[in-house]
């Protein structure tokens, strides 16, 4: 039996690589550089302002430049930090964040032994300097087909736009044959849906769904995206 799908779209920050693990290491070292110690707490609040503002990045609610300095802003806000050039921090932020990394389930094994059976390539919203130093740190870069980052296409997911210039790019004719793969339901699952194209949903951690928007697969372990593709 053959397999399944021609083309895998990787999404990578929580889907092949650990964001968080990256998030915290950068987030504390930035506030190590300020003469501060963060907390816990204020981990744990930056990440809710972070995945807020990509949500509204997605949405259309501000622009890519207005969340890179604005989730900076109100987290020093809320706590009374005002000692911080935020433009210096946002910058040593997004090197720190490119600088480590940790894989999800064996993920570039995985990643290795599709290579030459299938078309593999990454599809992700983050800061273009940052993953591509992500990736090329981690060797995922050298397994991949291509690399479509949204910063330098001028679109992001879940735009219908971003997915069908990577498919031109790509030579994918038949969209049902392209397979994405990722963690975000708001990003990689609608954009999908809307851009005609299978998805699959990664989720570690045995999330719900509690949106609309509902993809042709899940999984909780990259391993079993094996069973999805068939003919390996």
């Amino acid at each position: 039996m053959g397999c399944n799908y021609s083309v895998i779209l990787w999404d990578v920050d929580d889907t092949l690589l650990d964001f968080p693990y990256s998030q915290r290491y950068a987030l504390t070292k930035c506030f190590q550089t300020a003469g501060l110690e963060i907390t816990e707490e204020q981990i744990q609040r930056y990440k809710q302002i972070n995945d807020d503002y990509w949500k509204r990045l997605e949405l259309g609610e501000v622009t890519k430049k207005e969340l890179l300095t604005g989730r900076f802003c109100v987290l020093f806000s809320e706590y009374g930090i005002e000692s911080i050039d935020v433009e210096a921090f946002r910058q040593e932020y997004q090197e720190a964040l490119g600088s480590v990394f940790r894989f999800h389930d064996d993920a570039l094994t995985i990643c290795k032994s599709l290579q030459g059976k299938i078309g593999q390539y990454v599809i992700t919203n983050g800061v273009s300097s940052t993953q591509r130093s992500k990736l090329k740190l981690s060797g995922i870069m050298d397994v991949m087909d291509g690399i479509f980052i949204s910063e330098e296409m001028g679109c992001h997911k879940p735009q219908k736009e971003f997915f069908d210039s990577c498919l031109e790019q790509i030579g994918a004719r038949e969209r049902s044959k392209v397979l994405i793969v990722g963690d975000s339901l708001s990003s990689d699952i609608k954009g999908g849906i809307q851009s005609g194209i299978p998805t699959c949903w990664y989720h570690s951690k045995e999330k719900e769904n509690n949106t609309l928007w509902k993809p042709d697969y899940e999984i909780c372990d990259l391993h079993m995206i094996y069973d999805i593709l068939g003919g390996f």
